[in-house]
């Protein structure tokens, strides 16, 4: 598997160019991606990065990941001021639009009462992205170059 940062930066620039249908909302530079957040992101691509990430999970998982799981996934410590922080959860209209917008791609499909899962092209995706960059990393880390194969 290729570092996590490498291949969500990769597969966001990739989803940006090549998949039309992932494309942030007209509300999107307003919402905040929790309510633990004090401000929206400051990336003008964060909704590629946060698809990208999204779709990494459910590689990773390789199971069907339900919408309330990535909410606990992108929450954090909300603070209440002079009172204990606690958890929360993120945002779950964010995380809904990128998974309706990538089961619109054909990179992810629903499987009922359960989730979301990669689709075999969604899976072709990531493991080309990745293994582009193993090659590339091997070319400066010979170690790596017996994953490559």
């Amino acid at each position: 598997m290729a570092p996590a940062d490498l291949l969500i930066k990769r597969l966001a620039e990739y989803l940006k160019s090549e998949v039309p249908q992932v494309k942030p909302p007209a509300w999107a530079s307003f919402a905040k991606t929790g309510t633990d957040r004090e401000h929206p992101p400051l990336q003008d691509d964060w909704w590629y990065i946060r698809a990208a990430s999204i779709l990494r999970k459910l590689y990773v998982r390789g199971e069907p990941v339900g919408i309330e799981s990535l909410r606990v996934a992108y929450g954090g410590r909300k603070n209440y001021g002079s009172s204990p922080e606690h958890f929360v959860k993120g945002s779950g209209s964010v995380i809904r639009t990128i998974l309706q917008q990538l089961e619109k791609a054909g990179l992810v499909e629903k499987v009922e009462r359960k989730g979301r899962r990669l689709t075999p092209k969604g899976v072709s995706l990531l493991d080309k992205l990745a293994l582009e960059i193993l090659k590339e990393l091997s070319k400066t880390n010979p170690e790596l170059a017996k994953y490559v194969s």
